[in-house]
């Protein structure tokens, strides 16, 4: 009698061991980005990140842990892998034409901006708050760039935890809403200063947290404030690439200062990642896509970064958020302070306003 042969499972092993978590996260990305679209979500400038995060962070402290033997392995790939597609990804957002659209004035500031933002957070975190390098770096990344997906692209930069990387993200929404409110209300203050709504928009683009904390803020000036508030804040996020290497050239130097372990042949850590989302943005600027497959490229990129966030939700813990304390918070806070009022000093030198 001849035997038959047992049929070949249809995925491998180790995919079938993805497909759990991966389906998990799917779901969180699509309701997330749903919810986004809705009127609450957008008059509060919620993005579909930010809610699929606090999505995440209600399942993982409730519902997931049962799961988290079946779904584990699928959101680990999640964070790691769809993460740096999700970078990648997001340099198709910004074209070398729009830089050269608010010229040398807006890329000076937003090069400022983030230079002092995140030397403060260093200094303060670090000297003052004693608080951990690795939060000191993400709450830093998170203020001085482009909010959660700065933190999400510097966590494996700093090999920093999940629940690290939650407490900078925390703090992204918190600041980055009330963000939202205080900048209108600072504008009828400004114009008698000769602020026009471009220059405010430039102000706007420079020092507030996320992308869609940017529009509502300069929508509620007016349209040209929201677009001179967009490019700003996508040339910010352009320095993300050269961050992401200055900061891996930080912590090697560190490293080799204090004696670590294999710091001397890890040296500096270029994230391939980073080069990516250079290059997608060269590919954006020349003009290498057609318009039709552009838009669902940003839509795909939209989710791969919502499942991220997702599945860093899913593996946060309420309690290790809490054992962090007040000083994350506060430390977010001087950083805030310093990108509302030492942001317009900066604009109002570097802009010209009160020449």
């Amino acid at each position: 009698m001849t035997s038959l042969s047992a049929p070949r499972p249809l995925l491998p092993q180790r995919l079938r061991a993805w497909v759990p978590g991966l389906a998990l996260t799917l779901v969180l990305a699509l309701v997330a980005m749903a919810l986004a679209q809705t009127g609450w979500a957008g008059r509060l400038g919620l993005s579909a990140l930010t809610l699929a995060i606090v999505l995440g962070m209600v399942l993982g402290n409730t519902v997931y842990p049962p799961l988290q033997g079946r779904c584990g392995p699928g959101v680990d790939v999640v964070k790691q892998r769809l993460l740096r597609l999700g970078i990648i990804l997001f340099g198709l957002r910004i074209t070398f034409q729009d830089i050269a659209s608010v010229g040398f004035t807006g890329v000076a500031i937003d090069a400022l901006m983030l230079g002092s933002t995140f030397w403060l957070a260093l200094l303060l975190g670090r000297r003052w708050l004693r608080l951990d390098e690795q939060t000191v770096i993400l709450i830093g990344a998170g203020s001085s760039i482009c909010g959660a997906a700065a933190v999400l692209a510097t966590e494996p930069v700093a090999r920093a935890s999940a629940d690290k990387a939650a407490v900078a993200v925390a703090t992204v929404v918190v600041f980055g809403t009330l963000a939202m409110f205080c900048y209108p209300l600072l504008h009828p203050w400004l114009v008698p200063l000769g602020v026009s709504d471009s220059a405010f928009g430039v102000y706007v683009g420079s020092t507030v947290h996320e992308v869609a904390q940017v529009v509502v803020a300069g929508r509620a000036v007016s349209e040209l404030a929201a677009s001179q508030a967009v490019i700003t804040k996508m040339i910010r996020v352009m320095m993300l690439a050269p961050f992401l290497i200055a900061v891996s050239a930080l912590l090697a130097r560190r490293g080799a200062a204090e004696g670590e372990e294999g710091a001397g042949r890890r040296r500096i850590v270029v994230p391939w990642f980073a080069l990516g989302f250079v290059a997608m943005a060269g590919v954006r600027s020349a003009d290498l896509l057609p318009q039709a497959l552009l838009a669902p490229l940003l839509q795909f990129d939209n989710l791969v970064l919502a499942m991220a966030m997702g599945a860093l939700g899913l593996t946060t813990h309420v309690s290790a958020v809490r054992r962090a304390g007040a000083r994350p918070l506060l430390l977010a806070a001087l950083l805030f302070a310093w990108l509302v009022i030492g942001g317009l000093a900066v604009n109002g030198l570097v802009g010209g306003w009160w020449r």
